[in-house]
């Protein structure tokens, strides 16, 4: 059965709410595994339709997905990986991330984020980030990074 795991699933008495608090953060590092990954962010007053948004989408697209959103989501900042429980549909799933991707980026469009957050833009975002900013801003990307770093040993090879 799909869905999301989210804080807002917690009881909200006392000890109850610590101990499931507690299981959900045990349970992340087994969420990080075998899906499709994303370090997106949007308006923190648009968490909540962000979540909402992205799990009824993907739903539709992916009937029985599993999606796990979590990080910094005081700051808007959230790791949204989506998942199947049966290992090969899920195999047939991470095979389609562009088809995921594609879902989870436009929702995060509509809500004025971004397709990169905490993570930066990395090798996976090259083309995608093209999609999403005007070229003027990855000019200006490109300008800072090389005043941060001017020899280019920071990260070399990368995008930013």
């Amino acid at each position: 059965m799909g869905g999301i795991r989210t804080l807002g699933s917690l009881s909200h008495s006392g000890n109850s709410q610590a101990a499931a608090l507690w299981r959900l953060r045990e349970a992340i590092p087994e969420a990080q595994f075998r899906n499709v990954k994303h370090d997106v962010s949007v308006p923190v007053s648009r968490v909540p339709a962000f979540i909402d948004l992205v799990s009824q989408a993907l739903e539709r697209a992916f009937p029985g997905v599993e999606i796990y959103a979590f990080g910094h989501i005081g700051d808007g900042n959230i790791h949204c990986n989506v998942g199947l429980a049966d290992p090969a549909a899920n195999e047939a799933l991470m095979r389609g991330r562009a088809a995921v991707n594609e879902v989870v980026y436009g929702v995060v469009a509509s809500l004025n984020g971004s397709i990169s957050a905490e993570h930066g833009l990395g090798q996976l975002k090259r083309e995608e980030i093209r999609h999403h900013k005007d070229p003027l801003e990855l000019e200006l990307m490109r300008a800072l990074k090389k005043v941060l770093d001017p020899g280019g040993i920071m990260n070399p090879g990368k995008v930013i």
